[in-house]
């Protein structure tokens, strides 16, 4: 590709919450701490993320100004609102069914110029399909200028007062009621914020640019079942049951709206599925593990890093543990907008070189997604 992600830019809000503060964000359910928030908490080796909420629970920005703020901060004397063209957006977080969220962020960005908007909706995926498009509209047109925006409010799912009715329910039922642990488990490994890319047909004549080579995606939908899920719950036979297949007072007293995940299945299957899609994109594109300055891998957990270098060398694809770029352990699990919010702290790091290869991994295990992008300094 012809086209070059010029400028990156950020929006995290409010401040940093620690591990410890974590449940004067989110509450507690049934005003009991969690069992499992310490045992998730060690295993993920994340030690603070960021929340779109105040100690009281209360909302301080949606995902579309968020998104929106993050593309406010592209903007300088060179680049200004009514010079875009193509706004594409990604999200696994919107805040409503209809309108789209990428109508909604252009919304909250206002100005004079009506422009090409798209969305993506879905998972981890949904912020490299975001840029993918931008990228691929830029190509046909060097003249337009997009930005790839990925965004999350990911703490909408994990109040406590979502589970509240479940809990009350559970009561009624059992003598010791917890609620399960898929559901509980994804409450301490998921962080909000925002990220936008300027996306233009020539680099930066003073400053660095990443040209983008490639961004390939795939899914393993047509082999694997759903692992993560949210409005919808899962039978015995692994089959996906939607929220409107449900009696609406089945809404709460399931928790039908939170983020779940099938943990052994992951574990079972997340690692081995991209590593297997990335040698056959290394013979594709021509490319060994060598060529590779930078590897910026998406991992929800950093209890993945070992399991992805184990298999790396088990596959004779081995990058350095030394040519990794990790920031989830201080900025969070983003899910779309982690890709996003590595690439942008490395791209003003001052580590990287004119001719260095950046490989860019985001897995989505929503059911089973691989995108890998990579990357030029020029």
């Amino acid at each position: 590709m012809n086209v070059f992600i010029n400028k990156v830019a950020k929006f995290m809000p409010n401040e940093p919450v620690g591990n410890e503060d974590m449940e004067s964000f989110l509450g507690m359910i049934d005003n009991k701490p969690s069992k499992a928030r310490r045992i998730i908490l060690k295993r993920n080796g994340i030690k603070q993320r960021y929340y779109a909420l105040d100690k009281n629970g209360q909302v301080t920005h949606t995902n579309a100004q968020m998104a929106a703020n993050a593309i406010r901060n592209l903007f300088d004397d060179n680049f200004t609102i009514d010079d875009i063209d193509i706004l594409s957006c990604g999200t696994a977080s919107p805040e409503q069914l209809v309108p789209s969220h990428g109508v909604m962020v252009h919304g909250e960005l206002g100005g004079e110029k009506d422009i090409e908007v798209v969305s993506f909706a879905g998972s981890c995926c949904t912020g490299a399909a975001a840029l993918k498009y931008a990228c691929m509209a830029v190509q046909a047109d060097p003249k337009r200028n997009a930005i790839a925006s990925a965004s999350e409010r990911l703490s909408a799912w994990m109040r406590s007062s979502y589970f509240q009715k479940e809990s009350e329910h559970l009561s009624q039922l059992e003598n010791q009621p917890m609620l399960a642990f898929e559901k509980d488990f994804l409450r301490w490994m998921l962080s909000d914020g925002a990220f936008a890319a300027l996306i233009q047909g020539k680099p930066n004549e003073n400053t660095i640019s990443l040209q983008v080579d490639w961004i390939e995606m795939t899914s393993f939908a047509n082999k694997m079942e759903t692992c993560m899920y949210a409005g919808a719950e899962k039978d015995e036979d692994g089959v996906l049951k939607g929220w409107a297949m449900y009696p609406e007072q089945e809404w709460l007293t399931r928790s039908l709206f939170a983020v779940k995940q099938d943990t052994r299945m992951l574990s079972e299957h997340i690692v081995k599925l991209g590593v297997d899609y990335l040698i056959r994109l290394s013979e594709k594109h021509h490319f060994a593990a060598t060529d590779v300055n930078w590897f910026l891998p998406h991992l929800s957990s950093m209890f993945f890093k070992n399991a992805v270098l184990e298999e790396f060398a088990s596959r004779g694809f081995m990058i350095p543990e030394e040519n990794w770029f990790l920031n989830l352990p201080y900025v969070g699990n983003i899910a779309s907008a982690s890709a996003f919010s590595m690439i942008e702290e490395l791209m003003y790091s001052g580590k990287l070189k004119k001719g260095q290869k950046v490989l860019v991994m985001i897995p989505e295990s929503a059911r089973f997604s691989y995108c890998y992008c990579m990357l030029t300094v020029i």
